[in-house]
């Protein structure tokens, strides 16, 4: 088992190594909630991620005959980058093994860090499985994403820097995938101010540790799919298990919608990106998943590794979902001055036309006339049904692309 001590340990093994993250109020969060609320932005650590923390530590711990045998890990993302840092660091040889569908970010960072990256089934656990054959193949030393000691304890050292910062905080929300992350912090947060309320979140599409609580057993679930990969892990670790039971007060699940509203306002709002796994906290928050919260609350953003192009998409359906952003399909006459008279219909409700797009060829359309899409800019769901009811008003048959729903 993992004690106090041993995390301390890790804070002191580590200066030098990580940063001490900053801890933000965050006055837009707090306005959402009501409460006082704090991030905690583990997404401006080295490597991006928490993940640097205990892989750190980990091979700060081992002998120079086991770092000069390579070390290797299995990782879905965060906790490669960590450990290539890690091993980049200290001079020691490293092995990833990657989901084959890990973002490619990931994947370049972790070889810029001058590891060799082997990508390797659907999922964390399929790689996991070749990172243990290669192993034994190869003699290397393995570092574990979260089921040892010494890496529970270098994550543990969050825990410390929030109590340093936040010395009266009531509540602390902290995602969970392995449960290396919160059986650390749980321990550090708990031993120190037992009367702190941990919570744990998970994304519905990962559940292993929330089905574990509730059925008082180490299980998993039988797959894995979330945005959020960085959690993305069927079954927490033996130890993590072991630790969650005795100091997380609970976990809860949040979908993946939740997840992609909440990266798109951390975006918007507090100017920090944030991957799917470190915005499950926040997710948890304003999606009122636990009852009696009190403040202050701390949201412990995990990470900030994100691919640029889920960034894309998530801005783009957060921005249709409040309104800001709609697509319409109509017809006009096919004449000189239809166009022009629809585009001068549109502006005059403060609508930024971003693309116009016609055709005249479909199977739609008929001789005489031509299907006009056009992709706006808008203010939100109110002024989007202004402008739909404008253009009905003129006599214009629209409709939404695809099929607009108001929030």
């Amino acid at each position: 088992m993992v004690d106090l001590q041993d995390v301390k340990n890790a804070q002191a093994a580590l200066a030098g190594y990580i940063q001490h993250t900053p801890l933000f109020h965050s006055p837009q969060v707090s306005a959402l909630t009501g409460l006082p609320v704090y991030l905690k932005a583990e997404n401006l650590q080295r490597s991006g991620s928490f993940k640097a923390r205990g892989a750190f530590n980990k091979l700060l711990s081992l002998t120079p005959e086991e770092r000069a045998r390579g070390v290797i890990a299995a990782s879905a993302g965060n906790h490669a980058q960590g450990v290539a840092l890690a091993a980049q660091t200290l001079g020691a040889r490293s092995v990833i093994c990657m989901p084959e569908g890990a973002p490619i970010i990931k994947v370049e960072n972790t070889e810029r860090y001058g590891a060799e990256v082997v990508l390797y089934g659907p999922s964390y656990d399929d790689a996991y499985q070749k990172a243990v054959e290669l192993q034994h193949a190869n003699g290397y030393t393995f570092i574990h994403g979260f089921d040892d000691p010494y890496t529970v304890a270098g994550q543990g050292t969050i825990g410390l820097e929030i109590l340093q910062d936040l010395p009266d905080v009531a509540t602390v929300f902290v995602p969970v995938g392995g449960g290396g992350l919160i059986s650390g912090v749980a321990l550090a947060l708990k031993e120190n101010r037992p009367d702190i309320r941990v919570v744990g979140v998970q994304a519905a599409g990962a559940p292993g540790a929330f089905l574990s609580l509730q059925r008082g057993e180490l299980v998993g679930s039988d797959s894995v799919r979330t945005i959020a990969d960085g959690i993305a892990v069927k079954r927490p670790g033996v130890l993590n298990w072991e630790l969650i039971q005795r100091y997380v007060d609970e976990i809860v699940l949040v979908d993946e919608e939740e997840i992609a509203q909440s990266i798109l306002i951390l975006l918007e709002q507090t100017k920090l990106t944030v991957e799917g796994a470190g915005a499950v906290g926040l997710a948890a928050l304003l999606g009122n998943k636990v009852n009696d919260l009190k403040g202050p609350v701390c949201i412990l953003l995990s990470g900030g590794n994100i691919d640029v192009n889920i960034i894309s998409r998530i801005i783009e359906r957060g921005l249709v979902k409040a309104g800001r952003y709609v697509r319409l399909s109509t017809f006009v006459p096919d004449q000189p001055g239809s166009l022009q008279k629809l585009l001068a219909t549109v502006a005059n409700t403060g609508a930024n036309v971003i693309e116009v797009h016609h055709d005249r060829w479909l199977n739609k359309v008929t001789v005489g006339e031509v299907e006009i899409n056009l992709s706006l800019e808008t203010r939100d769901a109110r002024h989007v049904e202004r402008i739909l009811a404008t253009l009905r008003g003129e006599g214009y048959t629209v409709s939404v692309v695809p099929p607009y729903r108001p929030a």
